[in-house]
């Protein structure tokens, strides 16, 4: 255990997080989702929820504050502007962690399978809601 670190970031994620460039992005994905088939490391985390592992993330990973957006959800089936309540909470949670980048983007189920095959990793949740998928991409620190 170490002091101020969540301990929903296993080592595994702490290295992850560590090693991440500006620029890269990360995919926080729910039990339905094909983590090991997307073909990018995939760090297990099946007892947490994706906003509390988010949350997480966020407590040590700056956005990426260069690009219109940088945080992005899988868009409802048949439904592209249709809002679930978990995508709520994202926003919540943007809000609160990088409030200057609180925006949230939906992408089409198919085109959000593509995008996370570019990720870095893949954090795969026990996340039981439908539509609980969220992609980060990783910004700089700025000297104090």
């Amino acid at each position: 255990m170490l002091k101020n670190i969540d301990p929903l970031l296993s080592p595994d994620l702490l290295s992850t997080l560590r090693a991440m460039g500006h620029g890269d992005e990360l995919a926080i994905v729910d039990a339905n989702y094909p983590a090991a088939s997307s073909g990018r490391p995939v760090i297990r985390a099946d007892g947490s929820q994706v906003p509390a592992v988010a949350a997480a993330v966020l407590s040590l990973m700056p956005l990426d504050e260069f690009v219109p957006c940088a945080a992005f959800h899988m868009q409802v089936v048949d439904n592209p502007g249709g809002q679930m309540p978990i995508f709520e909470e994202f926003r919540a949670l943007l809000r609160k962690y990088e409030p200057r980048m609180a925006k949230l983007e939906g992408i089409e189920r198919f085109a959000f399978y593509e995008r996370v095959k570019k990720c870095y990793a893949v954090v795969a949740t026990g996340e039981r809601r439908l539509y609980g998928n969220l992609i980060l991409k990783k910004g700089i620190v700025r000297p104090d």
